[in-house]
C-alpha cells in the first residue's frame, strides 16, 4: 500500500505545532533542565497611585465584631422556557463581618450629669448601631454554577458582572439579617458600659451609671 504524503503547506504547521506541544511538555514536566515553559504567564501590576480624596474624624467606638458566613442557593428561571435552555443557578459561599459601634459624637452635656463631689457620673448614650457586612474576599468564593444553553452561549460574545454581584448582594442581606438577630448591638452596649465605667473609675469616680436612649 503506497502511503500518502501530505502537502507541504499542511505538514509543515502540523509539525510546529508538535514541536510546541512537545516543548511545552518538556518545559512543565522539567525534562529538559534550564528549559522555560513557554506558557507560563507574568502578572504586571500597572495599576496607577492611589488618591485620597478625603479624612473623616471619627467619634464611634467600635465595640464589638461578628463574623457571619452563608451559603446562598440563588436561582434564576425562564417562565415558559426550561432550565435547560435559559436559567441559572449559582451557589455561592458568602463570608463577611459586621461590626456593632456606639456614636459618642452627638452626646452632648445634657446627656453627662455629675453630682457635687465629682464621685458620682451618670451617661445616656444612643443605642448601638450595626456597620454594613463587608464581605471576606478571600474567604467568600463561587461553589457552583449552572447556566442554560442560551446563557452558555451569550457568555461567549459578553461577560455578565451582575451575576455575581447579585450573589453577592444576597449574602450580604442575609448576614445583615443575621447581625441583628444575634445580638450584636447588646453586646456593644455591654463593652461600652464597661470601657466607661473602667475609665471614669480610673478617674475617681465611685458611681457610674450609663443607659442608653
Amino acid at each position: 500500500m503506497r502511503a500518502v504524503r501530505l502537502p507541504w503547506w499542511v505538514s509543515l504547521p502540523l509539525a510546529l505545532v508538535v514541536l510546541v506541544a512537545l516543548l511545552a511538555a518538556a518545559g512543565r514536566l522539567n525534562l529538559i533542565p534550564g528549559l522555560p515553559n513557554p506558557f507560563e504567564s507574568d502578572t504586571k501590576d500597572r495599576t496607577g497611585p492611589t488618591l485620597l480624596t478625603s479624612i473623616q474624624d471619627m467619634s464611634r467606638y467600635q465595640a464589638a465584631s461578628g463574623n457571619f458566613q452563608v451559603v446562598v442557593d440563588l436561582e434564576k428561571d425562564a417562565k415558559y422556557l426550561p432550565d435547560a435552555l435559559l436559567g441559572e443557578r449559582t451557589l455561592f459561599v458568602g463570608a463577611g463581618s459586621v461590626g456593632a459601634y456606639v456614636d459618642l459624637g452627638d452626646v452632648d452635656k445634657k446627656a453627662v450629669k455629675v453630682n457635687d463631689a465629682r464621685t458620682s457620673a451618670t451617661l445616656t448614650l444612643p443605642r448601638a448601631e450595626l456597620e454594613k457586612p463587608a464581605l471576606n474576599e478571600d474567604r467568600s468564593y463561587v461553589v457552583a454554577r449552572e447556566r442554560g444553553l442560551f446563557d452558555r452561549y451569550g457568555d461567549w460574545f459578553s461577560d455578565n458582572p451582575n451575576s455575581e454581584q447579585k450573589v453577592r448582594q444576597t449574602a450580604v442581606k442575609h448576614i445583615t439579617q443575621a447581625a441583628e438577630d444575634s445580638g450584636l448591638r447588646k453586646r456593644a452596649e455591654k463593652n461600652t458600659t464597661q470601657m466607661l465605667e473602667q475609665l471614669l473609675r480610673s478617674l475617681g469616680y465611685e458611681r457610674v451609671d450609663v443607659t442608653y436612649a
